[in-house]
């Protein structure tokens, strides 16, 4: 039984090898990657889903938020299982619940099912992130944390760019269900992908890694939750990286195309390529602050800067009126941008825990962000229908500017709240506590 588990979750030593930690963490990351098309592709389906099953914002909101729900229930067991056992074994369990409701949700024919379909997608979902993180801390030393956490959020922000206007380029081509089975395909081909590449630990942290596991296996459950979820340090990291990822669950995620295509008056291809701009701004944001708090030997600082910039771009965006589709572009990039900054809450939670509970302290985030979405998508959907008197046209509600400007209230509450959170946290100078 050891010999079977060693050959499927370790492999040779990778000193000579130094591309192979990336590879193997990268490739990992692909899950994040899928992770993320699924829960920001809603966005681009939004009218599609809207009409085919006969639902106002509300619903179309909790549609949404079932895939945060089911995530968040499952993080709390994703943390305790990924310390204490193989991380490929665990990922490609996931990934097939994964598959499965990415497949019913393709074949879903009402709204319950498609809900269903979501919960599932969402309980998958719930592994991917900590279980790259796991990897990138076997993989990698500690004075890099900062910038693998930034590329494997990268990776996950190519997701979310690709479930805005490649995904609405190709419904317009070939149909919503058919571009529902090409992503249930795509998920397919990661499985194989990370089956063929994807071990736990190189061979020379083999007895390390084992000592490890021993040490928290004998601790027990509840003493790992009680360290991790009882240290203020994590919350208070967590509500940072949680508010400051309300652009990506909102905008990005679920409201920010119909958000233009009303407010501004934009087509919804010219909306689905500003919207994308907030994950190409992340896509370079989070390996550059990752880069940059290393290089500044600070966490907190640099958190605090991007909660007041933020703060102010918003505002911008908000009562700036007659703004152009180039600004809104630069706006919706940089927005992506400087948020990123909520990526150092990874290596800063790291670093203010033992290293046998990594994978559960790092779940305090994943709760945080991942209930964020739970949270703010159905208020931003009932702030939506709270004047309920709307317009319906072919089956679908048309809500006014006032109804989009009373729910986007929620950004500028959120980062202010940010703000205060960073400038709460013990600075760790990059350094273990």
């Amino acid at each position: 039984m050891d010999k079977m588990t060693n050959e499927s979750t370790v492999i040779d030593n990778a000193n000579s090898k130094p591309w192979l930690p990336w590879l193997v963490c990268l490739s990992a990351a692909c899950f994040f990657f899928y992770e993320f098309l699924q829960l920001n592709m809603l966005n681009a389906l939004n009218e599609d889903l809207m009409q085919a099953f006969n639902i106002d914002a509300t619903q179309m909101s909790f549609l949404s938020a079932s895939y945060f729900f089911a995530n968040m229930i499952f993080i709390i067991p994703a943390g305790l299982l990924l310390d204490r056992f193989s991380t490929r074994t665990i990922i490609l369990a996931s990934m097939s619940v994964c598959m499965i409701g990415a497949i019913g949700f393709a074949m879903s024919a009402n709204y319950e099912i498609a809900l269903f379909s979501r919960i599932l997608i969402g309980i998958g979902a719930a592994f991917c992130f900590l279980s790259s993180i796991r990897l990138a801390s076997h993989w990698f030393e500690a004075n890099h944390m900062a910038l693998i956490s930034g590329l494997i959020v990268t990776l996950g922000m190519l997701g979310g760019w690709v479930a805005q206007n490649p995904l609405t380029l190709l419904i317009e081509h070939i149909g919503w269900r058919h571009a529902l089975w090409v992503n249930a395909i795509l998920g397919v081909l990661i499985f194989l992908l990370i089956y063929l590449v994807v071990y736990d630990y190189p061979s020379d942290k083999a007895e390390h890694i084992k000592a490890h596991r021993q040490q928290i296996s004998g601790s027990g459950f509840l003493t790992s939750i009680k360290h991790s979820y009882l240290n203020p340090q994590n919350w208070l990291s967590g509500l940072y990286t949680s508010l400051m990822n309300l652009p990506i669950f909102l905008l990005g995620a679920l409201w920010g195309i119909p958000y233009l295509e009303e407010i501004h008056h934009l087509s919804r291809d010219q909306s689905s390529v500003i919207t994308g701009m907030i994950f190409f701004g992340t896509v370079i944001g989070s390996p550059a602050a990752g880069f940059i708090s290393d290089k500044m030997g600070l966490r907190k600082r640099p958190m605090i800067i991007a909660a007041i910039i933020s703060l102010a771009m918003i505002l911008w965006m908000m009562y700036q009126p007659g703004l152009s589709a180039s600004t809104l572009a630069i706006l919706f990039f940089a927005l992506g941008f400087i948020t990123s900054a909520q990526i150092i809450s990874y290596p800063l939670v790291t670093e203010s825990n033992p290293i046998s509970l990594t994978a559960i302290s790092i779940s305090v985030i994943a709760i945080c962000a991942i209930g964020g979405g739970a949270v703010f998508q159905p208020l931003f959907g009932w702030l939506m229908d709270f004047h309920l008197k709307h317009q319906v046209v072919n089956h679908v509600m048309i809500y006014s500017a006032n109804d989009f400007h009373r729910a986007m209230l929620i950004f500028p509450a959120a980062f202010v709240i940010a703000l205060i959170c960073a400038m709460l946290i013990k600075e760790t100078h990059c350094k273990r506590l």
